[in-house]
């Protein structure tokens, strides 16, 4: 089971002691997602959360009940913490990395709400089954893991309707060739962007929508 958890003026999520806390309260695998002064000066950047999230972490528990323990641990690194239960889907596995070391190239994740006015199914077909497709050709992504929300677990936890993570190159910090993998051709990046706004826009994601930068780390 995986439970992702948005946080805000968090500490040093990278510490030892910190994995080791988490890995007693339950967690079996362990992601951080880190807003630093790697990914400062990146070129996309939203925020429709009250304020911009700083990190993102991703646990795998084996019991629903050590939901609880794990956001515990969280709340005392952080300012505040949202968590969520999800349903993991990797049209593109994210390369292999150390415990400890940064994956390479740039890291977003994407939190997604769904229109009221778009019924539940409809919205996933749209998302998962027509866009995937989309963005996938449309930019230069060499990871990417969709996020389904299942379920709230703190109580103030945002009503988000999925997380989605994808890498780029370094370069696509601030080169939109770099991001959507238009190789310099200004008419190429020209037809790629307007596919893509074309496409979320279907479900939503042209608006309402949180996008951070971050460097990515597997730590156990």
């Amino acid at each position: 089971m995986k439970v992702m958890f948005a946080l805000w003026d968090a500490g040093d999520l990278l510490a030892d002691e910190l994995t080791a806390r988490l890995t007693a309260a339950g967690t079996t695998a362990l992601q951080v997602n880190i807003a630093d002064a790697e990914v400062a000066n990146a070129m996309l950047r939203l925020t429709t959360f009250d304020e911009p999230v700083t990190a993102v972490v991703s646990s795998w528990i084996s019991e629903p009940r050590e939901t609880e323990a794990v956001t515990t641990v969280l709340a005392e690194v952080a300012k505040r913490v949202a968590g969520w239960h999800v349903e993991e889907a990797r049209p593109i596995e994210p390369p292999a990395v150390g415990l400890g070391q940064r994956t390479p190239g740039l890291a977003n994740l994407a939190f997604l709400r769904r229109p009221d006015t778009l019924p539940h199914a409809e919205w996933l077909h749209r998302w998962r089954d027509k866009h995937t497709e989309v963005a996938i050709t449309t930019q230069a992504t060499f990871g990417y893991v969709q996020n389904l929300v299942l379920d709230r677990v703190t109580n103030d936890a945002p009503d988000i309707a999925a997380i989605v993570e994808e890498l780029f190159p370094i370069e696509a910090l601030t080169d939109p060739h770099a991001f959507y993998g238009s190789a310099g051709d200004n008419a190429e990046l020209t037809r790629r962007i307007g596919r893509m706004m074309k496409s979320v826009a279907t479900f939503g994601a042209d608006r309402d929508i949180d996008v951070v930068p971050t460097s990515r780390y597997l730590l156990r």
